[in-house]
């Protein structure tokens, strides 16, 4: 394997652990105002996704620095094609940060009402564009032989675009209800449950429609059909699937959160694996996409960078395990007295 493909399926790999973690936190700040019937109910589900969030976001920034190191000239196109969406993803994702911080700042009802609805809409925002923006790179981007987008953010939100955005939604809601349900107690945890119930028939319901659209609209399956073999890539987000209704049936809240891991990033995999060899598909000409051949860094850039990777890498994961392991308890009164907490 060649150390442009090495990067792709690493490049992949670092979305899809992305989506997974920082997927809990979009949910949970989407589900507050349907889930919290006070104050204290509303400070457990900061606190539950509190120790997280800023270390689940070193994984976009991972990814991103990927693309910029590792395939310059995609960085480029992509942030130029998609600069409306990127940009309002990331003031989403920093208004999302600072309400974190700001919430109890004042002691004010008002001045906490306004940092919950900024926490939503820091939440929901970047959920909705992060699956348009996905969707369209499936789909392929209107770009033309010199990288310049040929539309602009309305071209973007066609319906499989559209579709792309309302699945991210959905997966994230339901991955957040099964931890905020891992992470609480008494009626916010049956509630929790309870939602995360109905919202499981809707992300599959989502799944089959945007694997649809996908098979009639978009060449994302043609790797598969190539290379059948590669169907099995679809049996993680499938188990994952059905193992999260299994558990969640028994009761088991963490480990039917671990079957929505699967399943989210199974999805991600799936999407990378179908575009591959480019990382920016042009729906104009295929000529036109930004591909691992002709945007990939040299190999001298490449080989310092796998060897960078191989010794941070795991630095983060093993911080990221301990940070699971010191707070994997269900946030209690005790914690929300806490000076530090949230």
């Amino acid at each position: 394997m060649d150390l442009g493909t090495t990067w792709f399926i690493l490049w992949g790999v670092l979305w899809a652990i992305y989506f997974v973690l920082d997927g809990f936190d979009f949910g949970i700040g989407m589900l507050r105002p349907i889930l919290s019937k006070s104050d204290t109910e509303t400070r457990i589900m900061y606190n539950a996704m509190g120790p997280f969030w800023d270390g689940n976001e070193v994984w976009l920034i991972t990814a991103g620095g990927v693309t910029f190191a590792a395939f310059p000239k995609t960085y480029a196109v992509m942030f130029s094609s998609l600069y409306t969406p990127l940009m309002l993803l990331l003031f989403s994702l920093i208004l999302r940060g600072v309400t974190l911080e700001f919430r109890s700042k004042v002691d004010s009802a008002g001045w906490r009402k306004l940092w919950d609805t900024c926490n939503f809409l820091g939440s929901f925002l970047p959920s909705l564009l992060l699956g348009v923006a996905f969707a369209n790179i499936f789909k392929g981007v209107p770009i033309d032989q010199d990288g310049i987008l040929q539309g602009n953010l309305f071209t973007l939100l066609n319906p499989y675009g559209l579709a792309g955005g309302l699945l991210f939604v959905a997966l994230f809601a339901h991955h957040g209800a099964l931890w905020l349900a891992f992470k609480s107690e008494g009626d916010l945890r049956g509630r929790a449950m309870g939602l995360a119930g109905k919202l499981w028939p809707v992300v599959a319901v989502l799944v089959v429609l945007f694997l649809a659209m996908s098979w009639f609209m978009t060449p994302l399956f043609t790797n598969y059909l190539v290379h059948p073999i590669l169907f099995a890539i679809l049996l993680v987000p499938v188990a994952g699937l059905l193992l999260t209704c299994k558990y969640r049936r028994d009761g088991r809240a963490l480990a039917s959160w671990v079957g929505s891991a699967l399943l989210i990033g199974g999805a991600a995999l799936f999407g990378v694996v179908g575009i591959f060899p480019a990382l920016l598909p042009s729906s104009l000409n295929p000529a036109y996409s930004m591909t691992i051949e002709n945007s990939a860094s040299t190999p001298l850039t490449l080989s310092i960078m796998l060897g960078v990777a191989l010794v941070f890498v795991p630095i983060v994961l093993i911080y990221q395990f301990w940070a699971f392991h010191t707070f994997r308890h269900p946030v209690t009164q005790e914690d929300l007295d806490y000076d530090e907490a949230y």
